[in-house]
């Protein structure tokens, strides 16, 4: 069986804006170009996942519940502008911080791969063939740990991390594919490079 070709995408600073801790759905911000992009996605037979890092859980700001619940909102709202998620994926946990049983060191927390393998088991994914477009050089790490391509967005935290002043630093391991202005140029730009 053929396997598929997919478009990870983070959630916050890239589908939707970066509020620090999205407690609240009123704080769920949808980007400008988000709906197109991942509707172009859809479109080109590839899989749309979000792979999100949810240390708010383990730091006992929001449950899972409201995870799940923020990432049902928000395949509602592209599903009623003709896009959608093909799987979320996010991990609750946090090495050093928080709460049992989530305060832990875990294969799901980005970089680690665990969620992308997760994906490719239940999506059939050739995650050599597939791409991560995030906001953190993490997401990069991230891609590269699997053999994706990453590409960075200046949304989120992305602009301050070209300045320097984001929450991570640039690594030989972490250098991003491409930069993207947004959620947009990104999905353009791979679908541009996919042979």
């Amino acid at each position: 069986m053929k396997k598929n070709r997919a478009v990870f995408l983070d959630r916050d600073g890239v589908i939707n804006e970066e509020v620090g801790y999205l407690d609240s759905l009123d704080k769920l911000k949808v980007m400008p170009g988000a709906y197109e992009a991942v509707r172009m996605i859809n479109a080109s037979g590839m899989k749309a996942v979000v792979i999100s890092n949810q240390s708010g859980v383990a730091r006992g700001l929001l449950t899972e519940a409201f995870v799940q619940e923020t990432n049902d909102s928000l395949q509602r709202d592209l599903l009623q502008r003709g896009a959608f998620i093909d799987n979320f994926y996010y991990c609750p946990h946090h090495p050093s911080e928080g709460v049992e049983p989530y305060r832990r060191i875990c294969n799901c927390r980005k970089p680690a791969p665990g969620m992308l393998l997760q994906a490719a088991r239940d999506l059939n994914i050739d995650l050599t063939m597939s791409y991560f477009v995030g906001d953190r050089f993490i997401d990069m790490e991230t891609a590269r740990n699997v053999g994706a391509k990453g590409i960075l967005v200046r949304t989120g935290y992305g602009d301050g991390l070209l300045r320097n002043d984001g929450p991570d630093r640039a690594t030989p391991e972490n250098t991003p594919e491409f930069i993207a202005a947004d959620i947009l140029e990104a999905v353009q730009w791979i679908l541009k490079d996919v042979p």
